[in-house]
């Protein structure tokens, strides 16, 4: 990340992609795909995907490491090229608590991510808890993220200290709900006032080195995406805050719900101070497209009462279980069962993890096997896979294209993070 930093700050177009995804397959994609390189891999987990709880994953800190370096494993990727990192780190779980209560909680919260390894941490305690409303007072954002931080410097070791994110983004993660309308674009006082009001906090708690750590600011460059469509970057809109950073020493710009622009944005947004480029639901998003061609594919193959099943499984669990999406996708039933599989929140993602579901995906693979799909069944299905396949000299098979799915969103911001 450091070397990330000084490349960018020496005039270079320097970035990284930050894949925040508990899904094995995206995670062996990404480091599938920078296993012949020597560049370092991002990985991070948010708060409420994994904590001292389980979050929705059922992994703790430890247990996500030792997820991610038990398919570094498998894949041969060096586990020193990789980085953990900790998104949005806070009171987020705990909004319904009382400040004293919440605070307590994201201090164990952080530590454990610290004492587990990882090394790039996203201090946000911008969200309002019980009794409070948002928007909080930002001295109150600020010091309370110098208390996560001080929780940090202690559960750290001395050779190993974390690599600080402080801010937040405008963006509901997981992207809008209501539409694209009133996007705002982070104004420079406001970025100016979040930096000061940190680095005071800091030095009053004698954090004045971890202040020195604080490699990024989130801000919102004016880039977000709803249920159906995108805003894409516009250089000219961010101008002045791309001037602005530039007279921060050690810091760039991180910026969040990055997915789904072109990739000629990812180099424009680089170039211009954005140097830690935030993917998610994108990239579950490409593998939920994977699943489903892989589904039809074996409805041609495979006798009727010995199929998954995948596609009626997942919509039977979701509409089961609508809590993960049921407050997000507005409209009439046929609506919301279009959004439920293709929205570009991907709120599927939540339910890979179900059991049914997983039972689901691993008879579809064992349907499929290992088998080459013919030239013309593919072609059918996975055109486009099926063509980069071939030319990579890859046979097609069901795992193959999954893996390129994923590979595909990757290569879009390899685009954008040209000399990392």
């Amino acid at each position: 990340m450091k070397h990330i930093l000084e490349l960018h700050k020496s005039g270079k177009v320097a970035g990284i992609c930050s894949v925040c995804s508990a899904h094995p397959l995206v995670i062996e994609a990404a480091l599938r795909f920078d296993l012949e390189t020597n560049r370092t891999v991002l990985i991070e987990a948010t708060s409420n995907q994994v904590n001292q709880f389980g979050g929705y994953t059922g992994m703790k800190p430890t247990d996500f490491r030792d997820f991610v370096l038990s398919i570094a494993e498998k894949v041969g990727f060096p586990k020193e090229r990789i980085c953990l990192g900790g998104d949005h780190l806070g009171p987020n779980c705990w909004r319904d608590k009382s400040p004293a209560v919440a605070m307590e909680l994201s201090r164990k919260l952080v530590a454990d991510y610290v004492a587990a390894g990882f090394r790039k941490i996203h201090l946000d305690a911008s969200m309002a808890v019980a009794s409070e409303v948002d928007p909080i007072d930002p001295a109150v954002v600020a010091e309370r993220a110098a208390d996560l931080c001080q929780a940090c410097e202690e559960a750290a070791t001395d050779g190993d200290k974390p690599l600080y994110i402080i801010g937040t983004e405008v963006p509901v993660p997981g992207g809008e709900t209501d539409g694209l309308d009133g996007i705002q674009i982070s104004k420079v006082p406001d970025v100016k006032e979040t930096i000061e009001l940190h680095r005071t906090a800091f030095a009053k708690r004698g954090l004045e080195d971890a202040f020195s750590r604080v490699i990024g600011v989130v801000v919102q460059p004016g880039v977000d995406f709803d249920h159906t469509s995108i805003i894409a970057y516009e250089p000219e809109k961010a101008a002045e805050l791309a001037k602005f950073i530039e007279s921060q020493a050690g810091m760039v710009f991180e910026a969040h719900s990055t997915d789904y622009q072109p990739k000629e944005k990812f180099f424009e947004l680089v170039r211009d101070h954005f140097a830690i480029l935030k993917v998610g639901p994108a990239l579950t998003f490409a593998l939920r497209e994977g699943y489903f061609a892989l589904a039809a594919i074996e409805d041609e193959l495979i006798p009727a009462e010995q199929r998954s099943q995948l596609r009626a499984v997942m919509e039977r669990i979701m509409t089961d279980d609508p809590s993960q999406w049921q407050r997000y996708y507005q409209g009439n039933a046929s609506e919301q069962k279009i959004l439920r599989a293709y929205s570009n929140s991907d709120r599927i993602r939540y339910y890979w993890p179900q059991t049914e579901v997983q039972l689901a995906v691993e008879k579809l693979m064992n349907n499929l096997g290992d088998q080459v799909i013919i030239d013309s069944l593919a072609r059918q299905y996975v055109g486009f896979e099926r063509s980069r396949l071939a030319s990579a000299g890859k046979p097609v098979t069901a795992t193959s294209v999954l893996l390129d799915k994923v590979t595909q969103v990757l290569e879009d911001y390899r685009f954008g993070c040209r000399d990392a």
